[in-house]
């Protein structure tokens, strides 16, 4: 394992306890999931709860002893409200509110976030040179907004602005 591999699950981990001991909220990791039909009968999608998570910028740190230790890139967010009927307005619509209704039918609690689509990031080798979010080049821990972009940030400088938010929020921020 590279030093710079090290050091992203040191620089990872002192941001958890950073968040914890700032009590920052954390918000629910899930997984969408489409029943196979039951003798022939189609189930409702739900989604299951995998544990929870800080969101920080475009990574997932976990925040449960189920998730603690590892990070995902951030993918689809929805907040559990009442789905409501079907409107077919738009396929973005009612691809929302499938969303909501099978955070809904996956018992989260009323109000939560739940991230979904996230993808895990292996803290190991595959880091050095990878294309994705997270990444190690020149020993260094990188990361970028996406995998489609160039530019990338050292994790140390990233995480400290973005923790900082969380642990300290402007004025007015979150009122």
């Amino acid at each position: 394992m590279t030093d710079g591999v090290e050091r992203a699950r040191s620089l990872l981990d002192d941001a958890a306890l950073r968040l914890r001991a700032a009590a920052v909220p954390d918000e629910a990791l899930g997984e969408y999931v489409e029943p196979k039909p039951v003798l022939g009968i189609r189930r409702e999608p739900t989604m299951r709860s995998l544990g929870r998570v800080w969101r920080v910028g475009a990574l997932l740190v976990g925040a449960s002893p189920e998730t603690a230790g590892r990070v995902w890139a951030t993918g689809a967010i929805t907040r559990v409200t009442d789905p409501g009927r079907a409107q077919f307005q738009s396929v973005s619509a009612e691809v929302r509110r499938a969303y909501r209704a099978a955070a809904a039918k996956g018992h989260f609690r009323a109000g939560d976030t739940v991230n979904h689509g996230a993808t895990p990031i292996p803290l190991d080798a595959s880091l050095v040179g990878s294309t994705g979010v997270l990444f190690v080049g020149d020993d260094v821990p990188l990361v970028r907004w996406s995998p489609a972009a160039v530019a990338a940030v050292p994790l140390e400088a990233y995480l400290a602005d973005r923790v900082g938010l969380l642990v300290d929020p402007p004025q007015g921020a979150t009122d």
